[in-house]
């Protein structure tokens, strides 16, 4: 009796725990249940503040125009132009209104030939060179022309004894002028001895083909501004070229054919620098006669107002051609 009254105690007990528990069980699972509906709601809510970068929001501002009068620049020719060189002939006293070349002297563009192309050039007939040339001549070099002879003396007195007049003598540099002629005792008044004329350096020029857009008639020229700059480069193209042609006369039969291309610097005193061969498609001896050209030049110093407007290196010489073409 004991053990089955104990058996059957143990088991109402039981029951009754087991109600508790799942009793505990549904508030629990209904709690879940609420907890996660709460949380899916917040998270519902507030998802875009929770996980999204915060960007704070600029103010839209309208578009602004602003007009500025910019100051007209003073007319001038541009950094690069080329450089054209102009004959005396063809100066302008005014300069042109279409500053298209840097030159020595300003120079009023016109043709011969109407125009026949797009070049801001002269339309003309001639050879096919690189060069552009608007004339053809020969080229001559630097001569200071015949000092005057002094003049003849008057004839003297019998009276005057001849060892009484004075000896001249000649002067070395007069020496090379002295004629061998046979002169009379007593010679009449004659006219003077014709002299050689002084003469200035010019390069050899032969007049190139050009197919060009002036319709300016007259004598072929460009339009071109003198200036400092310009001027210097007729200065500095004048003592290299005159050396060049004096050097060729005495060496030309050591030379061939071709084209020699240099680069180098002038700096504010006038001294070559940095000479370099670009191209040689000549031989040696051509190669050494344009460097000794270019060294032995004696140039003046760059005027300062042109110095100023130069880098540090100097006036920079790029492209300088000799050309020797075939006959």
């Amino acid at each position: 009796m004991t053990t089955a009254e104990f058996m059957i105690g143990r088991s109402a007990d039981d029951a009754v725990e087991r109600k508790q528990e799942v009793r505990k069980i549904f508030w629990a699972l209904l709690g879940a249940l609420l907890i996660h509906l709460v949380i899916g709601y917040v998270l519902a809510t507030f998802h875009d503040r929770l996980f999204s970068k915060t960007v704070p929001m600029e103010e839209e501002k309208p578009v602004e125009l602003t007009f500025v009068d910019l100051p007209t620049p003073a007319p001038a020719v541009p950094k690069n132009s080329m450089f054209m060189e102009t004959d005396e002939s063809k100066q302008s006293a005014a300069p042109p209104k279409e500053k298209t070349f840097e030159s020595n002297a300003n120079s009023v563009a016109a043709s011969q030939l109407p125009a026949t192309g797009d070049a801001p050039l002269p339309s003309q007939e001639g050879k096919d060179r690189p060069a552009v040339d608007l004339e053809t001549h020969a080229y001559s070099l630097t001569n200071e022309g015949a000092r005057p002879q002094p003049s003849a003396r008057p004839q003297e007195s019998p009276s005057v004894a001849p060892s009484a007049q004075p000896t001249r003598t000649p002067l070395p540099d007069q020496l090379a002028m002295l004629r061998p002629t046979q002169t009379p005792a007593v010679r009449p008044s004659a006219a003077p001895t014709p002299q050689q004329p002084r003469s200035a350096y010019r390069p050899l020029k032969e007049q190139t083909r050009i197919s060009g857009s002036i319709s300016n008639r007259g004598i072929s020229s460009v339009n071109a501004l003198g200036t400092p700059l310009g001027r210097y480069e007729k200065i500095l193209k004048d003592a290299i070229g005159s050396r060049w042609y004096a050097y060729m006369e005495a060496r030309r039969d050591l030379t061939t054919i071709g084209t020699l291309q240099v680069h180098f610097f002038i700096d504010r005193t006038g001294r070559v620098k940095n000479l370099k061969i670009t191209e040689n498609t000549s031989n040696e001896s051509f190669a050494n006669i344009c460097l000794q050209s270019i060294l032995e030049a004696q140039l003046p110093p760059i005027p300062e107002d042109v110095a100023n407007t130069l880098p540090s290196e100097g006036l920079e010489i790029d492209g300088m051609n000799f050309i020797i073409y075939p006959n």
